[in-house]
């Protein structure tokens, strides 16, 4: 008889082994040759040689999956274990980009975000464009945590602007970092949704998630990475060509953008415009229009967004 003994490294071992540990009693029950004693992190197994690598097969398979969705149940381990799971990883990720904390499945759900999503897996620069609520950004990072999981990136990349709608940087108290955590505040909350609380705190203290203002990017060449830039309607042409020129090998941009909440000075352009136009016929670069019927927030917001439109549109005609 063999012994053997494993450690669990798992983001949250606790919802990993299940309410009341249903999860462990599920994969103890597939193994019923094994002898399998759980103390905390730490798995214990006894039994044939050849049993206890399928059991660590096995285990790593289920540990591999709870990583990459945030979630796993009884029946997921079911289908690992007797490998009878007839849906690829491929198949399945067309659906579910990934499952949040909360353990509910992250997809596409208007027909804009799924072509945003269709769009990232042809090509490496992308621009998503439209209203506010058409969930651009959030769907953005989805994709940028799912790309991490999966190890197909080093490292994700937030970046937005410091052009402040309506409000000061010099006037919020504290450090540098102090003052651009409110403003960064909505990447935060994304990223929170989708990864686990010490888990995301894990990954900013060791870089592998980068949080900075677009003046950060200067002089970076950024390579094996998911760089999103966020209200990129406030970046200037220049802070938006030298945003684009630092993608490196095995990297791929979303630059997100609402042409209708520009916080720039009357007189400097928004880079976002000028990029419709001079990026519009490179087939590497995907274009990707948002429009009302994404909102994906309230439903009020809609009508509050078309209020707006209506509001506009009559100022134009009577200039």
């Amino acid at each position: 008889m063999t012994e053997k003994s494993i450690l669990i490294e798992v983001s949250d071992l606790n919802k990993f082994y299940g309410v009341r540990e249903a999860n462990l009693d599920a994969l103890v029950r597939l193994f019923p040759r094994l002898k399998i004693v759980a103390r905390g992190d730490l798995i214990k197994i006894m039994g044939d040689e050849d049993k206890i690598q399928i059991f660590e097969q096995k285990l790593n398979a289920i540990i591999t999956h709870f990583e990459k969705y945030n979630n796993i149940g009884a029946n997921d381990i079911k289908q690992i274990v007797a490998n009878k799971d007839n849906k690829s990883d491929t198949e399945r990720d067309k659906v579910t980009l990934l499952y949040s904390v909360s353990g509910k499945p992250v997809r596409a759900k208007t027909k804009n975000q799924s072509v945003l999503v269709e769009e990232s897996l042809k090509n490496d620069l992308l621009f998503a464009i439209g209203p506010a609520g058409t969930g651009k950004t959030y769907t953005s990072i989805a994709l940028a945590v799912s790309a991490l999981k999966e190890m197909r990136v080093k490292k994700i990349i937030l970046s937005r602007p410091a052009v402040e709608a309506g409000e000061n940087l010099g006037f919020l108290p504290g450090d540098l970092r102090e003052k651009l955590d409110p403003y960064l505040q909505p990447l935060y909350d994304a990223l929170l949704d989708m990864i686990p609380h010490k888990k995301l705190e894990k990954y900013i203290e060791e870089k592998i998630i980068q949080i900075a203002p677009l003046a950060f990017m200067r002089g970076r060449t950024l390579s094996d990475a998911f760089v999103i830039l966020d209200e990129a309607q406030n970046a200037t042409y220049t802070q938006l060509k030298m945003f684009l020129t630092r993608m490196g090998e095995n990297s791929k941009f979303i630059v997100t953008g609402d042409l209708t909440q520009i916080d720039l000075p009357k007189k400097v352009e928004s880079g976002l415009i000028s990029a419709e136009i001079i990026l519009a016929n490179i087939p590497e670069i995907s274009f990707v229009k948002f429009d009302k019927s994404d909102i994906v927030r309230h439903k009020v917001v809609t009508s509050i967004v078309e209020a707006y439109e209506k509001s506009e549109e009559k100022l134009n005609k009577t200039k």
